[in-house]
């Protein structure tokens, strides 16, 4: 494992790779509120095949939050910056949530950058309803801090048997975070548009999703698949937005046949 720093445009973003020299890269990013400790559960297993580069996204974990709002172009320029650095022209790229959205991007506007993309619980629009959940929460958070959102975040993000050890490190990550990181991230999900551009995405597709995630929910992912050539889509029974840190051994399942991981 060894952690740096990688200048991205004037932001320190800080990242980790894992795996040995050699192997395919795996680039991740990680969901709004959360760091690259939420992939954590998968790292013994995608390392088995792929030499794995994770970051933390602007505004989150240990890498800077300038103040925002951020844009998914910046967002997109920082998943480059962290390739570049370690020397990474191609790799296989797997988001969830604010993460996916942001693998849309680099998948639509970076397509030779990519080998293949998993897409996890996330929206490829913002209809109104969801660009106002967020004026909501920047408004909690404003008023209270990221004390203010904790429960309703971990609400959405998990059913209601997840582990309680689960629970308290996503309720750790959330805390976390930076305030101002998530308001200028909250920015970019509000000007969210790439659902009517997915009919030219050029990269080899598969979205995951939980069965219950009320966030992104299967139905919305399932027709994002549909609008993109070629693409594969996997539901996970019995979970919600985070079915990566909720039914580890289910959300590898899902990755098996198409990352080909053990």
């Amino acid at each position: 494992m060894t952690r740096f720093t990688v200048d991205a445009g004037g932001v320190a973003l800080s990242a980790q790779v894992d795996g040995a020299a050699g192997k395919p890269w795996l680039l991740l990013s990680n969901s709004l509120a959360a760091d690259l400790s939420m992939w954590d559960d998968q790292i013994a297993t995608l390392t088995v095949t792929h030499r794995v580069l994770r970051y933390d996204t602007r505004g989150h974990g240990a890498s800077a939050a300038p103040a925002g709002p951020y844009s998914f172009d910046e967002l997109v320029a920082d998943m480059v910056a962290v390739l570049d650095h370690v020397g990474a022209d191609k790799a296989d790229v797997m988001g969830l949530s604010l993460g996916g959205m942001t693998a849309l991007g680099l998948g639509l506007a970076e397509p030779g950058r990519v080998r293949r993309m998993v897409v996890c619980d996330a929206r490829a629009d913002a209809p109104p309803p969801f660009v106002q959940s967020w004026a909501d929460r920047i408004a909690a958070i404003r008023a209270g801090g990221m004390a203010a959102v904790v429960d309703g975040t971990l609400a959405r993000w998990f059913t209601p048997g997840v582990e309680p050890s689960v629970l308290a490190r996503a309720r750790a990550m959330i805390l976390g975070t930076s305030p101002t990181g998530y308001e200028g991230c909250a920015g970019a999900l509000k000007r969210l548009d790439y659902l009517r551009h997915l009919g030219r995405m050029a990269v080899p597709l598969r979205y995951v999703v939980g069965a219950e995630d009320l966030g992104a929910p299967p139905a919305v992912m399932r027709a994002m698949a549909e609008a993109t050539p070629g693409a594969s889509f996997v539901e996970i029974p019995g979970t919600a937005h985070l079915p990566n840190m909720e039914n580890p051994a289910a959300f590898a399942a899902a990755l098996v046949d198409f990352l080909e991981v053990a």
